[in-house]
């Protein structure tokens, strides 16, 4: 038979072994705790970056409405003043034609004036020694 001592003894190393995995399965949960807390903190910045993506794309696709926006407006009131622009050229059209003939006519009288003056010009060159010695006899120098 066993003695007492010997129960005692088998309980004494049996409550070591069950100290031993207590505090092992202590320090596991300390560990699963501490993994947990991490894998939570990774997943915080992965939603906080999920949602900052979801941010900046939202402000991308109200950007690209407001350029679409803006390009009709711009279209449109570049159709308008191509409209205005003919319909103001069909206008002055005729007036600048006007203004082209009379600019030509004008070219051609200051042609006409020049060569008037220099043909009097020189008719009075030609006609200068002559009238020079008219003049002397008229006044009687020698």
């Amino acid at each position: 038979m066993t003695s007492n001592d010997d129960i005692l003894r088998a309980l004494g190393r049996v409550e070591g072994r069950l100290t031993g995995i207590e505090e092992n399965v202590a320090l596991l949960r300390q560990e699963m705790s501490d993994e947990k807390a991490n894998a939570h903190d990774g997943r915080a910045v992965i939603h906080k970056r999920l949602d900052e993506q979801a941010r900046q794309i939202s402000h991308l696709d109200t950007r690209v409405a407001i350029s679409g926006g803006a390009d009709a407006q711009i279209r449109a009131e570049i159709g308008t003043l191509k409209e205005t622009i003919e319909k103001n050229q069909e206008t002055v059209g005729p007036a600048l034609e006007e203004w082209k003939r009379m600019k030509t006519i004008g070219y051609g009288i200051s042609g006409l004036i020049a060569f008037a003056g220099l043909t009097t010009g020189g008719i009075v060159a030609y006609a200068s020694d002559g009238a020079v010695a008219a003049l002397r006899h008229w006044l009687k120098i020698s």
